[in-house]
């Protein structure tokens, strides 16, 4: 199951995508005219334009190439000696998106619909300051690296039953069977009130033990905790083993696990509010099972557990 889920990664498992490259170049400024004294316009920029019902595959099947160029500054002319700005380019890209240069810094965010980013400078006209030749603009390769946003974020071990919580909480319709690794990439659904209140609720792929060093999908699952609200632990009564060669985990000893990947991932997490819902409770002994656990969490032996909250599915 491990090499099939590196190989999913590899492919940005199935139409989900959460990462792409783009290469971005702002115009260039317009001739000066000596003559005159006058000044060619200014490059276009190129901007970064957050919209909801974007998404990254839209850009990528859209934009084939992936390249954003705005346009060229007017030159300066007799009938215009001020040369008219060149065309800015607006990118549309999805909410909760990171801005990361190709050198790894982070050049922005975008989370709200109509936040913009600049990422690209277009170049001066020509002046008597450049001896009225214009600059080119700014080129840029940057990353668009994808965060859901979401109120509720579910995690927890493969099979522990998340797939089939957001399918009856909600209208989205995941891939559900029981086996490791159903859910192969981030399912989004929105549970709706009659008061016409909505709440929005990520199925974030199982975990694996590792996955702070980024085993398996680590960091391409974790880092969509990162954005969401809250967080809700779905955990199987009768505990988890990932296959046969992997040691078997009490619920108990899940919740540790899953804890700990969080905190290794990023300590910031610790802070996240977060529920407990306990899974499978129709299975034999569960009920044994689940006073035993609550005997092990109100007495956790010095270990920090801080889901809050217990409810059962």
């Amino acid at each position: 199951p491990l090499a099939y889920q590196c190989h999913l990664a590899r492919r940005g498992y199935g139409n989900f995508i959460d990462n792409v490259r783009i290469y971005v170049k702002g115009g260039t400024g317009g001739m000066g005219l000596p003559r005159f004294g006058g000044e060619g316009g200014k490059g276009g920029d190129v901007w970064l334009v957050a919209e909801e019902k974007m998404t990254l595959k839209r850009i990528k099947d859209k934009f084939p190439r992936k390249r954003f160029l705005a346009g060229t500054g007017a030159n300066s002319c007799v009938h215009a000696l001020k040369g008219a700005k060149g065309t800015d380019c607006r990118v549309p890209v999805p909410l909760g998106i990171s801005v990361i240069s190709s050198h790894g810094k982070q050049i922005g965010e975008l989370n709200k619909p109509g936040d913009c980013l600049l990422i690209a400078h277009g170049g001066l006209g020509g002046c008597l300051d450049t001896n009225f030749l214009p600059s080119k603009g700014q080129i840029q390769i940057v990353h668009l690296d994808l965060k859901l946003i979401a109120d509720v974020g579910l995690v927890g071990f493969p099979n522990a039953g998340k797939s089939s919580l957001l399918s009856k909480i909600s209208h989205a319709k995941p891939q559900i069977a029981d086996y490791a690794f159903t859910t192969v990439k981030p399912e989004l659904g929105k549970i709706m009130y009659p008061d016409y209140k909505q709440v929005s609720v990520a199925d974030l792929p199982g975990l694996i033990e590792g996955a702070h060093a980024n085993k398996g999908m680590g960091h391409k699952f974790l880092k969509h905790v990162e954005r969401t609200k809250q967080l809700l632990f779905v955990v199987d009564i009768s505990g988890f083993q990932l296959s046969s060669k992997t040691p078997f985990r009490t619920a108990f000893e899940t919740i540790l696990l899953l804890t700990q990947e969080l905190e290794l991932y990023n300590k910031q997490l610790r802070t996240k509010p977060a529920l407990l819902a306990i899974n499978k409770m129709d299975l034999p002994n569960a009920q044994d099972s689940l006073n035993e656990l609550m005997k092990q969490l109100q007495n956790p032996q010095g270990k920090l557990i801080y889901c809050v909250v217990t409810s059962y599915l």
